[in-house]
């Protein structure tokens, strides 16, 4: 049953209240049989339809009744719920408490019976993955920056570093990204004359000037967070290389760990760390063998880890 033939059937009995089922079956383009089943359809979402009998009879909804201003079906309702909850633990959605007002608005207009099941989601529904402990951008400035991005019109924005300073920066938005609990924007920066990463939640304001600028071309803007992230400017810079294949290497390594080259032997890693135990931890987790290039400290940190594991594995069991 098409929806959307159900919310046009839903538009004629409140333009047109009395059109009798042929008429309504000539508007639609069906046959009465499927008036009919449009008319039960509404009324399992709580909607009375009522139906004067006799030769000039026609229907109507119930007088006195108000229509919810949303209409969504039991599996549109839950898909919204899933996605709503979803969103607020991976930090997908903008705003704070922003999930949480627009799920009570959704329950105050779903009629009863569908309100109660929709209810029983949210209440019963358990997530494995682990809540997002990131900083909400606006809704506003996102909507801002997609709209501009879109349209191609340069924003002028109030951006603050992971330093701390504040600066108002002109930018070419060419794409929005979100990864792992974070929204990023990418695009031309006019301040340093290149193409640059900003993270939402740093953005104090945004507003478009009404300039255009022209399209970035086959710009890949997933691509390009990507290895921004992977070159933050931490405090060292690991070369390593990797016994196995690009192939393997791709699925195994995020773009936002480390870049990724085809050499002899294998596949050159880079990237930069704050810590190079935690980089230790990944290279004995990636199971395949590896030579540190540099820096050296890295070479301890494997061994350093390697004692740590071999003391583990010789550790008696306990009764």
């Amino acid at each position: 049953m098409s929806t959307n033939r159900i919310l046009a059937f839903l538009e004629l009995l409140q333009a047109r209240p009395g059109l009798t089922g042929p008429e309504l079956a000539e508007r639609l383009e069906v046959d009465v049989r499927s008036v009919r089943r449009y008319v039960r359809r509404l009324e399992d979402l709580g909607i009375p339809v009522e139906a004067e009998r006799g030769r000039y009879g026609g229907y109507r909804l119930r007088p006195g009744y108000r229509l919810p201003p949303l209409m969504l079906t039991g599996d549109e309702a839950a898909a919204v719920v899933l996605g709503l909850l979803a969103g607020r633990r991976a930090g997908l959605t903008v705003g704070e408490g922003a999930a949480e007002s627009a799920l009570a608005k959704i329950q105050r207009v779903l009629p009863d019976a569908l309100r109660d099941r929709v209810g029983a989601v949210e209440e019963m529904v358990g997530l494995t993955t682990r809540t997002a402990a990131t900083s909400r951008p606006s809704g506003a400035t996102l909507l801002t920056l997609a709209d501009a991005a879109r349209r191609r019109l340069r924003v002028r924005l109030a951006y603050r570093s992971f330093r701390g300073q504040d600066s108002e920066r002109a930018v070419d938005p060419y794409g929005l990204v979100f990864h792992s609990g974070r929204w990023y924007l990418t695009g031309h920066d006019h301040r340093r004359g290149e193409v640059r990463t900003f993270r939402l939640d740093r953005i104090g304001r945004a507003e478009t000037t009404g300039e255009e600028f022209p399209a970035p071309g086959e710009f890949d803007a997933v691509a390009h967070v990507m290895e921004s992230l992977a070159a933050v400017p931490y405090r060292y810079e690991v070369e390593v290389v990797l016994a196995t294949t690009m192939e393997e290497a791709r699925r195994r390594i995020p773009p936002a760990v480390a870049a990724l080259a085809p050499v002899d032997g294998g596949v050159r890693m880079t990237g930069r760390a704050e810590r190079l135990d935690g980089m230790a931890q990944v290279l004995a987790g990636l199971g395949v063998p590896f030579t540190v290039v540099g820096p050296p400290e890295l070479r301890e940190e494997v061994r350093a880890l390697a004692r740590r594991l071999e003391q583990w594995a010789d550790r008696p069991p306990r009764d």
